[in-house]
């Protein structure tokens, strides 16, 4: 059986879960979260080691083949450029497609949440290289780790022997353990999506936000279906790119009801490999790199959701100046929230808010009814990015074996 169908299978008995037990229950909902909780932290388990060994591989044979530098470029390039398609995207539909004004309440928020730039640098270079891969949530130290340890095997391979051939053991290990926790996360899939319903309710009990979703949703249509095959037949020549689309359709489950990019990351590297035959090299490298710094996604969401505040509040048409102004902060708080895997879409509504002022400053409170739904869109897009994102990468850099849709897993 396809793994994407015994993941809608789980989706599709969560979404019955929630209609069948009694969850306005307190306690039941209580229940609910917590296996839901423990479900996502099995889906987590098994990615630090394989974030480090597969990357320190992966490393070692692009500078080994010379590939580290052309494989880098791309990728970085890819980021920057489905980061400014989707901010582009989420700018011009917001101001096109007018939504409804939100009702404002009176509500605030004691405590802020924040971003701290100091913090994320300082993290990435703990006191010892080991405390990178203490942390299961922000994935950057340990990339960077990986990174060195890589980079200098190549750089003596006589001596460095020994440990090569650890990293490509341990690296096949864990590749077989983590598929393991993919194939079993899809029973885990049923708390998270009956957790996920159960937390979107005030979206499924107010009509306030329907056009908003409605257009998240033709966002997402138009960017997966239109945008990104179009640009892989413009920059690979693929006769064929809905393909990456097919592949793609279990991370997409899965980022969609965890709206946690770390969970879909692995998802999205086995389907790289043994779907999309991107080869390891890349494939560990890529992934990686775009789950910690495209955040592309969050961009859109966030635009169309703060240009839909200026718009509640004021009732008056969006400045020239502030769409320059949302366009520039957008864009560079899509790179700032590395370290939140899951919720970083409404931790940066809420900094864009705050920086902005103006009498503006508590408008995220807006959208705190449907935080989980709007998370969700974002992670959405983002793991859309890093499937087209890789598979560009590797057919440029010539380290993909197609396979026929029929062997796709």
């Amino acid at each position: 059986m396809k793994v994407w169908i015994k993941y809608l299978i789980g989706i599709a008995l969560g979404i019955a879960a929630y209609f069948i037990l009694p969850t306005k229950v307190s306690s039941v909902g209580v229940v609910i979260s917590g296996i839901s909780e423990f479900a996502v932290r099995f889906g987590r388990y098994s990615l630090m080691p394989l974030l480090f060994f597969s990357a320190s591989y992966a490393f070692f044979r692009l500078r080994d083949s010379r590939t580290l530098l052309k494989t880098s470029s791309w990728t970085i390039l890819l980021v920057f450029a489905f980061t400014l398609i989707l901010l582009v995207m989420g700018i011009m539909s917001a101001l096109i497609v007018k939504i409804p004004r939100i009702p404002i309440t009176g509500e605030r928020m004691t405590e802020l949440p924040s971003v701290s730039i100091r913090s994320l640098l300082m993290q990435i270079f703990p006191y010892s290289g080991f405390d990178s891969l203490k942390d299961g949530v922000y994935l950057l130290p340990a990339f960077v780790f990986a990174g060195f340890a890589g980079a200098g095997c190549a750089s003596d391979k006589d001596s460095s022997k020994p440990v090569i051939s650890l990293f490509e053991s341990a690296s096949r290990l864990c590749y077989g353990i983590s598929s393991f926790f993919v194939e079993w996360f899809s029973v885990g899939m049923i708390a998270v999506s009956c957790n996920w319903i159960l937390s979107a309710r005030p979206y499924f009990e107010s009509r306030t936000f329907v056009p908003l979703v409605i257009l998240l949703t033709v966002d997402f249509v138009i960017f997966a279906v239109v945008v990104c095959p179009l640009v892989i037949r413009l920059v690979c020549k693929d006769p064929r790119p809905f393909r990456v689309l097919y592949a793609s359709i279990c991370p997409l489950l899965a980022s969609f009801f965890s709206g946690d990019s770390n969970i879909s990351l692995q998802i999205a590297m086995r389907h790289g490999r043994e779907s999309l035959g991107i080869r390891d090299e890349t494939n560990s490298f890529t992934f990686p790199f775009f789950s910690i710094f495209s955040r592309g996604g969050t961009s859109l969401v966030i635009s169309i959701c703060f240009v839909t505040i200026l718009g509640s509040y004021s009732g008056l048409d969006i400045k020239v100046e502030d769409v320059v102004w949302l366009f520039m902060s957008a864009f560079g708080l899509s790179f700032m929230l590395c370290s939140l895997p899951s919720g970083g879409t409404f931790v940066a509504l809420t900094i864009l808010c705050t920086m902005y002022g103006r009498g503006f400053d508590a408008g995220y409170l807006l959208f705190r009814p449907v935080a989980p739904v709007l998370c969700s869109f974002a992670a959405l897009f983002d793991v859309t990015s890093a499937l087209y994102g890789s598979y560009i990468t590797a057919v440029k850099t010539r380290t993909i074996d197609h396979n026929e849709i029929r062997h796709y897993i």
